[in-house]
């Protein structure tokens, strides 16, 4: 005799929860890129992902600016005005789509003090490898170092304060944002090097 167990109307959405998270895990294995490790994504995975009315300084609303592999390169070669932020995403990474709009309100509370760019690694895969982003989101906070007396005059380079890889909220953002760049106090779970 066989046993046919029949699916109650309240095991579907656990059966489609597992089969996203299954799609998921197997598009992570296939790519190899985006990453579910960060233990601030957990954490973080309670707060509210709405956005907030923009005050834009670009043409789609965004105060984050969604920037191609060659622009980035004269950004990080070029004069600087501010520290840089970027986040290296892929349309396809959920906890990139689910850090967005963190991403954003962070960037409209650091407007004008911060440079907040958006960089999709499908697009600008040379980049991205040039960058060794290994995982998505990553978040690099970028920072200018002047010249030092025998170096070659006027060639700003950049150096990368800190490297994040997974998903964060907007209130980690903020806080690395101003250790990294306004000598803020050492974000709490974060160790010295």
């Amino acid at each position: 005799s066989h046993t046919h167990t029949a699916l109650s109307s309240s095991s579907i959405p656990n059966m489609f929860s597992l089969l996203s998270f299954l799609t998921v895990n197997i598009l992570i294995a296939f790519n190899g890129v985006c990453a579910f490790t960060s233990p601030s994504f957990l954490r973080s995975q309670s707060v509210a992902f709405a956005t907030s009315p923009s005050t834009s300084l670009h043409a789609d609303g965004k105060v984050a600016k969604e920037v191609t592999g060659e622009e980035l390169e004269i950004m990080l070669t070029g004069d600087w005005d501010q520290p840089i932020l970027l986040d290296a995403y892929a349309t396809w990474c959920g906890p990139c789509l689910l850090m967005a709009p963190h991403f954003e309100e962070a960037a409209q509370e650091f407007e004008g003090r911060v440079r907040f760019v958006k960089m999709d690694t499908d697009k600008h895969q040379e980049m991205a490898t040039r960058l060794n982003i290994m995982g998505l989101p990553t978040l690099m906070f970028l920072d200018e170092v002047q010249p030092e007396d025998g170096d070659e005059a006027g060639e700003a380079k950049a150096v990368l304060k800190d490297k994040i890889e997974g998903a964060i909220n907007k209130e980690s953002i903020l806080e690395l944002c101003n250790f990294h760049f306004f000598d803020g106090p050492q974000p709490n779970g974060m160790t010295s090097n």
